[in-house]
């Protein structure tokens, strides 16, 4: 599995809870309709105007190819267009977890 991780800012003006309110409703639902995405979840960092991000989010994979593939989709443009109006990713990191990791719970 592959893990990608991007920091997000919001853009200046932007109400946090308008922004949780499209992930919980929208990102999240929209995930079912692409098919590489294993696992994927938004948490919130900072409410400070000023911080370098207010949210992080992770989204597994168990390719990359498929997910790029996911991500010539209609449906993840349209996520895209929603969330450029928001925010901004100002950084992205990805990696492959060493090993099974571990889980307290099978479901998080």
């Amino acid at each position: 599995m592959e893990y990608i991780v991007h920091r997000i800012k919001l853009r200046p003006g932007v109400d946090p809870q308008r922004f949780e309110s499209w992930v919980r409703d929208v990102d999240y639902a929209t995930c079912a309709v692409l098919p590489s995405v294993v696992t994927f979840s938004v948490q919130r960092a900072s409410t400070d105007p000023e911080a370098p991000f207010h949210y992080f989010e992770i989204i597994g994979v168990h390719d990359r190819d498929a997910f790029a593939r996911d991500m010539k989709l209609d449906a993840f443009h349209g996520l895209e267009e929603v969330f450029d109006t928001m925010a901004v990713v100002v950084d992205e990191i990805a990696g492959t977890r060493v090993g099974s990791g571990y889980s307290q719970r099978s479901s998080w």
